[in-house]
């Protein structure tokens, strides 16, 4: 009997179609460089620190002019996708994506689509439990480990009279081992941190309840109780919400 599972092909398998012929228009000529030195970058594994041509390999290869050729780098130097270094043995060298720019234009799409603070939160929420849940199932001793060494961090860094990160978020949605809910939370967060507008007082406190949160949440992980996870998280989301006073999603420097 055939099975009832649907399989979803990694997108490095997915069919791309045949690349068109380099248009002649300047800025159009340098986006489909830049789209296909991506492509060529994603086909050899996203080799982050290696040189993947020279720029006068890289122009013979498309038959393109030194201005347009430094056109297409720009565009792919403002996505972090690679740089040019000069010098012997220099070249064009793959980078690590930077998600600021994802940020930024998620920002102009809910800020035109008029988003409220609380929208974008939502998502964030949902989001949120459905990671919690996965961590929680997927947790070992290396998890284990590296949830307490960042309550530790977060605990010097409230010391200091700062209110801390949102680092433990990022590190719950690590442990799923799913690459996009990871993204897509640190978009969110970096969509819903409120202002900070307290005085010394008022930050330790609110530290004092975000520590203690974030803490409970952990001690549920650990334990690997699904149910009591999300729970604790869905009770700190809450917390959470009552600090939204943006005007508007806007990223956070």
């Amino acid at each position: 009997m055939a099975s009832d599972s649907i399989s979803v092909a990694p997108i490095s398998a997915l069919p791309r179609p045949d690349p068109p012929a380099l248009e002649a228009a300047p800025s159009k000529l340098a986006e489909q460089v830049a789209r296909r030195l991506e492509d060529k970058i994603v086909e050899l594994g996203w080799p982050v620190g290696e040189v993947i041509g020279s720029e006068p390999d890289l122009l013979a290869e498309f038959g393109i002019s030194r201005a347009i050729f430094r056109e297409a780098v720009r565009l792919l130097e403002h996505h972090s996708v690679a740089r040019m270094r000069r010098g012997p043995g220099g070249g064009l060298v793959v980078t690590t994506p930077d998600t600021s720019s994802v940020v930024r234009a998620a920002a102009l799409h809910l800020q035109f689509d008029n988003a409220k603070p609380r929208d974008v939160f939502e998502a964030r929420s949902a989001l949120e439990l459905k990671i919690v849940e996965l961590a929680t199932e997927n947790i070992d001793e290396d998890g284990i480990r590296l949830l307490r060494a960042t309550l530790d961090q977060e605990a010097a860094i409230q010391a200091s009279d700062r209110l801390g990160t949102h680092d433990i978020h990022l590190v719950i949605a690590d442990l799923t081992g799913n690459p996009a809910m990871r993204l897509f939370l640190e978009v969110l967060t970096k969509l819903t941190v409120p202002p900070r507008t307290e005085g010394v007082e008022e930050v330790r406190e609110r530290g004092r309840h975000v520590r203690h949160a974030h803490d409970r949440i952990v001690e549920a992980i650990v334990a690997g109780d699904v149910a009591l996870a999300r729970h604790r998280m869905q009770t700190h989301l809450v917390a959470m919400s009552r600090y939204l006073t943006d005007p508007g999603p806007h990223p956070v420097e």
